[in-house]
């Protein structure tokens, strides 16, 4: 239940999160991993096929097939840590990836975490009875908008366990991919100079560009360029704007129905009010006719006032047959 309502809250900030992009009409960032997630894990086929065709570029193997899983693991023990993906998924028969949209640094290691985020899918995947070496491969892989390794230019860094001095691989099973996203900055500022093109880009690079800079309207030229030339990025795009219409289309409706509400509510506070003057005005009438027949068999002023509770002139002036 506790999942289930943590689940239903983290849905109600991300929808309150899009309309409030639609609103101001802000294109959607991919940095934010609201929209990274939304990206790759909707159930939809644009969603699917853009999932498919960026881990097919990280892992650089063909990926037939992805299914998004629940992105919370479940703790081995009762004091153990949650942990929550952002985009847990399994594919080609049973490899498992996490990939992750981090846009800041954080109090927490990140190195570290990311061995951890590793050995929890591993784990995963353990059965009673299932052989170790039937433990399919496992990929942590992380977007970072900010540069974790300033000592070297590579992107991605991969690492997985190798031997100490002469670097043999223990297993290929397991492998961590950092993608520093600003390490493209000068690509990209190359490209806008018209001194470089996308031909020599590879795959990834061409999916971090695009997300890091879908967003920034001043490299429009080279986002629109890489929808149209990549099948994979078109999905993801197509899939973005889906939820900017899909919002929009809310914000509208919402703005149609709150007119038809305001309007129900002025005509039933009117109508609310013309039966209370209705009403005072009818309780006043009989009042006054009290008050002449309490007059009329002799009453003092103040009787008729206490029994009635109209004002003193009124009640002279009925006195004095004025009314």
């Amino acid at each position: 239940m506790k999942n289930l309502f943590h689940y239903f809250r983290l849905l109600h900030e991300q929808n309150k999160f899009f309309r409030e992009k639609a609103e101001q009409g802000e294109p959607l960032s991919i940095l934010d991993d609201r929209v990274f997630k939304s990206m790759l894990a909707s159930d939809t086929e644009d969603s699917r096929e853009a999932l498919r065709s960026l881990l097919s570029a990280c892992i650089r193997r063909e990926v037939s097939t992805v299914q998004v899983l629940n992105s919370e693991i479940q703790p081995v023990h009762l004091e153990a840590k949650l942990s929550r993906f952002d985009v847990r998924v399994t594919f080609n028969d049973g490899e498992a990836a996490d990939l992750e949209m981090q846009i800041g640094r954080s109090d927490d290691d990140l190195k570290d975490r990311s061995s951890q985020y590793l050995s929890m899918l591993q784990a995963g995947q353990t059965r009673r009875g299932k052989l170790y070496k039937e433990t399919k491969r496992a990929y942590q892989i992380f977007f970072l908008n900010f540069i974790l390794f300033p000592d070297s230019d590579k992107l991605p860094r991969r690492y997985g366990y190798r031997e100490e001095t002469e670097h043999d691989l223990l297993s290929d099973k397991t492998e961590i991919l950092f993608y520093e996203l600003p390490k493209l900055e000068r690509y990209v500022k190359d490209y806008l100079e018209g001194r470089t093109g996308t031909e020599n880009l590879s795959e990834d690079e061409k999916w971090c560009i695009f997300m890091k800079y879908r967003h920034d309207k001043n490299v429009k030229s080279l986002i629109n360029e890489l929808c149209r030339k990549e099948a994979g990025i078109m999905k993801a795009e197509q899939q973005v704007v889906k939820l900017n219409r899909s919002y929009l289309k809310y914000m509208r409706n919402l703005s149609v129905e709150k007119d038809k509400i305001d309007l129900a509510y002025k005509l039933n506070a009117a109508y609310k009010k013309g039966a209370a003057e209705g009403q005072e005005k009818g309780q006043k009438e009989r009042d006054i006719a009290i008050a002449k027949k309490a007059l009329a068999e002799g009453s003092t002023s103040e009787f008729v006032q206490k029994i009635t509770e109209l004002d003193m002139q009124t009640i002279q002036e009925l006195a004095a047959g004025k009314r």
